[in-house]
């Protein structure tokens, strides 16, 4: 990956700094976006080999962005983040086109190291597979969790459960599927 340039596309701009930083220190070109529109104009004129991709990008989905990308520059290889991984936004993103999908908090070497197994690993189809009750109770909950901003209080209102019931289920790790 020495000729590597790498796309970061995040709304945190403390975040695309710190990888930004990261990646210029271990000799990468690098350029950082932080909505969709400037990632596409980014592209055109920065020909990226690799993008780096939150998941939630303001008000809209990183998702959406990765198959402009791929139809822009086919050879780039994306990984998506983001603060609340679940099966389905996983699968989604592999069926978009990224090559990986990695959970924040992510430092630089987890997300060079998702490249580089993507590199190593021969492409496969995203298979989804049924999940249990319990998984999908949990996914949803990381769900609302999500678009009420972390707010433990909005969430179980939206859920309509109550908030001790639903900082208990929070507490349990996630369940297998």
């Amino acid at each position: 990956m020495s000729k590597s340039r790498f796309l970061i596309v995040d709304d945190d701009i403390t975040f695309c700094e710190v990888l930004e930083r990261a990646l210029v220190r271990r000799g990468y070109k690098v350029e950082t976006a932080h909505n969709a529109e400037q990632a596409l104009k980014r592209v055109e004129a920065f020909q990226p080999t690799h993008a780096v991709i939150d998941l939630k990008l303001g008000e809209s989905s990183g998702l959406h962005l990765i198959k402009p990308l791929l139809e822009m520059n086919k050879m780039i290889k994306a990984v998506v983040l983001t603060g609340y991984g679940s099966i389905p936004t996983a699968v989604q993103a592999i069926k978009e086109g990224a090559v990986n999908y990695l959970a924040k908090p992510a430092d630089v070497d987890g997300i060079l190291a998702a490249f580089e197994k993507a590199e190593d690993t021969p492409a496969m189809e995203a298979e989804t597979q049924a999940m249990s009750l319990k998984r999908m109770e949990w996914e949803h909950i990381q769900r609302m969790l999500e678009e009420n901003d972390g707010n433990i209080s909005a969430t179980a209102r939206s859920l309509g459960m109550h908030r001790r019931t639903l900082q208990r289920k929070l507490q349990k790790r996630p369940v297998k599927q």
